[in-house]
């Protein structure tokens, strides 16, 4: 009989969360818009925005490999957690709401680099509220301010790569200031859940 996470304190549900969460989705994000930054030096404005387009899509499933690598189902973890299906249901979000930054980018393909950048982006803020952490607000803030930055100010024919710098700086620092579950904290949430799972 499996343990209903539903029934547990919202506290209980954010440490349970905070404990099956990784770090390979920003890991696979810096790696895309590295590989994004480095794309916009060499490809037209609109085979870059067909790049950024096309590949971000890409973000999750390397996340999924990522995990996988390191011998981890990134699937399985926490699902039976409300908190994170919710995250997971941002990412659909995210994907739904792709098509308006591809019609918003005719004609102006840095549009769609920028619309990539901040979009993504948002998927930080239900992170950030069910790992109790303030890092996902400020990155999601932080990255829409700099991506608008770097598409005003930027020299025009490096405001694709400036954007994707943009993002890559956000996730520097989130990288390096995020909450990580203690040990002890992790194997407390695990323990909880496991015997009913038996």
């Amino acid at each position: 009989m499996q343990a209903d996470l539903n029934l547990q304190p919202l506290k209980t549900l954010k440490d349970n969360f905070l404990a099956t969460s990784t770090q390979s989705m920003p890991l696979a994000g810096m790696i895309f818009w590295t590989a994004a930054l480095v794309a916009g030096l060499y490809l037209t404005p609109q085979q870059h925005a067909f790049a950024v387009a096309c590949g971000s899509g890409g973000i999750f499933p390397l996340a999924v490999l990522i995990e996988r690598l390191r011998g981890r189902n990134f699937l399985a973890a926490g699902r039976d957690n409300p908190l994170t299906q919710m995250f997971m249901q941002s990412i659909v979000m995210v994907a739904i709401l792709w098509p308006l930054v591809i019609l918003g980018g005719v004609g102006k393909p840095v549009f769609i680099v920028l619309g990539a950048a901040i979009l993504t982006g948002i998927v930080w803020i239900p992170y950030g509220w069910a790992a109790n952490d303030p890092v996902g607000m400020r990155h999601a803030i932080a990255r829409a301010v700099l991506g608008y930055a770097a598409y005003l100010f930027a020299p025009k024919e490096l405001v694709g790569s400036a954007i994707c710098v943009s993002v890559l700086v956000c996730y520097g620092y989130s990288l390096a200031f995020m909450r990580r579950a203690e040990e002890g904290d992790a194997r407390s949430v695990q323990n909880a859940v496991q015997p009913a799972n038996a």
